[in-house]
């Protein structure tokens, strides 16, 4: 199955309680959602930004 902007923001809100929970400080991903599945970059980026805008979790992420 192909994620929805919805989807996406449920599981970056899970990966967030994750790493608040488990101590983790840095995230590398690449650009989740936007090759294959279609999604467009600039919301992801907005969603990820609002979902650990209230944390001090260091996100880097990649291009290829």
């Amino acid at each position: 199955h192909k994620p929805t902007y919805d989807s996406m923001r449920r599981s970056l809100e899970a990966m967030k309680a994750h790493c608040l929970n488990n101590g983790v400080t840095d995230i590398s991903m690449p650009r989740i959602g936007c090759g294959l599945d279609g999604l467009d970059w600039d919301k992801v980026s907005a969603i990820l930004g609002e979902v650990f805008e209230d944390t001090d979790i260091k996100i880097t992420v990649y291009t290829l």
